[in-house]
């Protein structure tokens, strides 16, 4: 049976309908109405009152390695695998999220780390989730290469033509550059980890990670590039930092520049038409944990394009919230940050928006002064929160 959701506020791709209804059809938006229809308009239909609530598309998360803490919930706990998939995803849909980019770091600079020891079964229990029906939102794969990991190549191979790989990223996190050019930050950033280093041999690990950079990672970088390229994947760089930075990604095929550091950084990103991707967390604190631009500030400038929770799924919907609030943009253009923008930067035309033909992945939203609340979810017209 179809369903009518009405009496709602509809966040559209470029507008908001006050009081509108769509009614849902075998899984997708068969009609949008700009105010409630006659009974008489429509065919048998179980209808659903939203009294006045605001109806926005699902939320496409692009970045979020939320499934990290679940994995590891405790330093030395590794908890098991498809349980820890499965609470991560009722967690992200519970924040309004229906379509999941899960971002697998594929190698790390630590010796000992939770991304290294469950890449492969992280990946393998996502898979089998999606297989047996036991997740509620749509699960990709977004792969983030570790360019100067000395692996890399190895442990990328065996996942790179997987049908649900759908997004390449390009990092390096060696101490001196990009995110970490402030080497003092670097040194702060891993005392938060619990990471046990004297003078000297922080010295050492710094040297160390630099000399594995210069002898693996332009290699590194040549080749997944050229792996992309040769699947269709879409590709983008992290942490660009300066002009230079962005030209390089532009250069290699880059669509994304995930979390740019500078303000320089965006600008020249919009200026060779890379999609600017900043941290929902940035927005919701105000700033970046990291020292790095603030999301804000970029926004203001008309120079950020999407939105990604990163490490908290519930901060994507309430930074879209604050956009308008804190930023002076319409709803619709914030919501696209979390919804539009992302889907089609990485070329699902399918969702993403409000509109007839598009499939039914749908977020009730009641907005409240301290966050937005999720009331209920849909996805692809079944209900799933």
């Amino acid at each position: 049976m179809s369903t009518l959701l009405t009496n709602a506020r509809l966040i559209l791709a470029d507008a908001v309908i006050e009081r509108g209804a769509l009614l849902i059809t075998q899984g997708r938006i068969a009609h949008v109405f700009p105010a409630p229809p006659a009974p008489n308009e429509l065919p048998a239909c179980e209808t659903v009152d939203l009294n006045g609530d605001d109806l926005i598309p699902g939320l496409v998360e692009i970045h979020t390695d939320n499934l990290e803490k679940h994995l590891m919930p405790r330093n030395g706990v590794l908890w098991p695998v498809l349980p820890a998939v499965v609470t991560h995803d009722a967690q992200c849909v519970a924040a309004g999220i229906t379509t999941v980019f899960d971002a697998l770091a594929v190698g790390d600079l630590e010796g000992e780390s939770v991304r290294l020891d469950t890449l492969h079964t992280a990946f393998a229990a996502i898979d089998q989730g999606m297989r047996e029906g036991a997740l509620r939102a749509d699960h990709l794969f977004h792969l983030r290469c570790e360019l100067a990991f000395p692996r890399l190549l190895e442990e990328l191979t065996p996942l790179i033509d997987h049908p649900a790989v759908r997004l390449v990223s390009v990092m390096d996190h060696t101490p001196g550059q990009r995110q970490y050019r402030d080497i003092a930050q670097y040194q702060k950033y891993y005392a938060k980890k619990k990471v046990s280093w004297t003078e000297d041999t922080f010295l050492q690990a710094v040297a160390e990670r630099k000399a594995r950079q210069l002898q693996y990672a332009a290699g590194h970088k040549a080749a997944v590039v050229a792996m992309a390229r040769e699947r269709g994947l879409a590709l983008a760089s992290h942490d660009d930092t300066d002009a230079a930075h962005v030209r390089e990604a532009q250069a290699d095929g880059v669509r994304l520049s995930e979390f740019p550091t500078t303000r320089e950084a965006a600008s020249e990103a919009r200026r060779l038409g890379l999609s600017t991707v900043m941290g929902a967390p940035n927005v919701v604190r105000g700033g970046s944990h990291s020292g790095n631009v603030a999301a804000l500030e970029l926004a203001r400038a008309g120079l950020l394009d999407i939105l990604s929770s990163d490490y908290v799924p519930a901060s994507l919907l309430h930074a879209a919230y604050l956009l308008e609030r804190e930023a002076g943009w319409p709803l619709w253009r914030a919501v696209a940050t979390v919804s539009t923008n992302p889907a089609q930067a990485v070329g699902l035309l399918d969702r993403g928006c409000i509109a007839e033909g598009q499939l039914a992945d749908l977020v009730r939203v009641k907005p409240h002064p301290s966050a937005p609340l999720v009331q209920r979810v849909w996805r692809q017209g079944s209900i799933v929160f």
